[in-house]
């Protein structure tokens, strides 16, 4: 039996897996500089039919908080060699608004939506740690102010994937005609952040336009996502304020003309996965002894944006304001918190075993039923599916959770169509 709706999957590679420590578990990978090792993954993840694979990327180096995450290849780069190695997987790259310019951004994912066949998606991130500034000799502007400029970058990176017709390489050998000048147009903008003249090097991009993917949680992230986006990743603990996210976004598409199955919604998750409950909870247990104290609180102090080290580790949380970094993981994490009355120690061990996304642990039964009622309270419409080390922490969820949901109907069994558009059911864009 097929479901109408159909789940989608994302794997979100975050160095060596993304707990803190996963590195450390018996057979993991010890890297994440070696492609062969990442190639593996991606076929993997090809082999349990996902729809995309997506990289995260940060801007520098902090040995400290996610030692693994610090030594990683440039996300641009990796999916362009792993289009090499796939054939049907959607390859996502994050790339600043923030540290980047409009055209070479524009430029760079058409190069891969050509290079895959129409398998590119942008993670266009605001970046959120004070640290990356000083690796381009400028502060990070405040919050709202990065998000207005990353409305405008999006708009600009949108109108030169669209400077070029379908059908502007003629190439015709008796009329010697190459290209129709017709068929391209500058977009002459100058807005309040850029000045761009267009169009792009590259002709159009086989799915039209990449895929753009957002992680923004807050009210003007949600807003970005809601004109921009087509698949949003969002971070929650629980299924209750998950499924209000969902409705919020959700609700605000209408307003720019879009449909509410025009943006897919992917909570992210780390499945830990065992043969039975309890060998699950024994996986999660022997991951979480490996914990660093000193590291974990570093990863709490980035995630909250302050220092936590002067804090009682044995007390409660401190009332703590959001600050200008990324505050849907301190809201979502603080939240959590206060609603089960943690100690400051609870919320550190909570946010290194997945960097303060959902843990979700158990048999293969077990994770199956749990995301197919998220799935089914409309809570998501799939899920970033972030393993705690690879390659078995990935593949337990391949050959012992997907089959599940296959056989319920909630999965695909083969991939359908040739693009990233097409697993995700979106139409190729008109040119605007």
């Amino acid at each position: 039996m097929t479901s109408a709706r159909q789940m989608h999957l994302g794997l979100f590679i975050l160095g060596t897996g993304s707990h803190i420590a996963g590195w450390r578990y018996p057979g993991a990978i010890d890297t994440f500089q070696d492609l062969g090792a990442i190639q593996e993954i991606a076929r993997t993840a090809e082999r349990g039919k996902f729809d995309l694979i997506f990289m995260g990327d940060n801007l520098y180096a902090d040995p400290g908080s996610h030692p693994s995450y610090t030594l990683r290849l440039e996300p641009l780069t990796m999916m362009a060699a792993l289009a090499m190695s796939t054939s049907r997987i959607g390859l996502g790259a994050t790339a600043s608004t923030t540290y980047n310019d409009p055209y070479s951004v524009a430029r760079a994912f058409a190069s891969l939506d050509h290079i895959s066949k129409g398998r590119a998606a942008w993670n266009a991130v605001t970046t959120s740690n004070p640290a990356s500034g000083a690796n381009f000799g400028r502060d990070l502007p405040d919050h709202a102010l990065r998000y207005e400029i990353a409305d405008e970058f999006v708009q600009v990176v949108t109108g030169l994937w669209d400077g070029w017709a379908d059908d502007a390489l003629v190439a015709d050998r008796k009329t010697g005609v190459y290209l129709d000048p017709a068929k391209l147009r500058s977009i002459n903008h100058c807005g309040k952040y850029f000045k761009v003249k267009g169009p792009l090097n590259i002709g159009r991009c086989p799915q039209g336009r990449p895929i753009v993917l957002q992680a923004g949680g807050s009210e003007p992230g949600q807003a970005l996502a809601a004109r921009t986006a087509d698949v949003v990743f969002s971070v929650t603990q629980d299924i209750d304020d998950a499924k209000a996210a969902y409705a919020s976004v959700k609700k605000r598409l209408p307003a720019f003309g879009r449909s509410p199955d025009s943006l897919t919604v992917l909570p992210g998750v780390m499945p830990v996965v065992g043969r039975t409950d309890r060998e699950a909870r024994d996986k999660l247990n022997t991951l979480q002894s490996y914990l660093d104290e000193t590291n974990g609180l570093q990863l709490l102090s980035d995630r909250l944006g302050q220092d936590m080290t002067a804090y009682d580790l044995d007390g409660p949380v401190p009332d703590l304001p959001l600050t200008e970094g990324s505050q849907t993981f301190a809201r979502t994490i603080l939240a959590k918190a206060r609603r089960e009355g943690m100690t400051l120690r609870d919320l550190y061990n909570l946010n290194s075993a997945a960097r303060g996304h959902w843990v979700l642990c158990g048999s293969p039964v077990t994770i199956a039923d749990t995301l197919e009622h998220w799935f089914n309270e409309r809570a998501a419409d799939g899920f970033n599916v972030m393993p705690p080390y690879f390659h078995e922490g990935f593949e337990d969820f391949v050959d012992l959770v997907v089959p599940i949901l296959q056989e319920r109907g909630l999965f695909r069994a083969e991939y359908e169509g040739e693009t990233l558009r097409d697993l995700l059911g979106l139409p190729r864009p008109e040119r605007a």
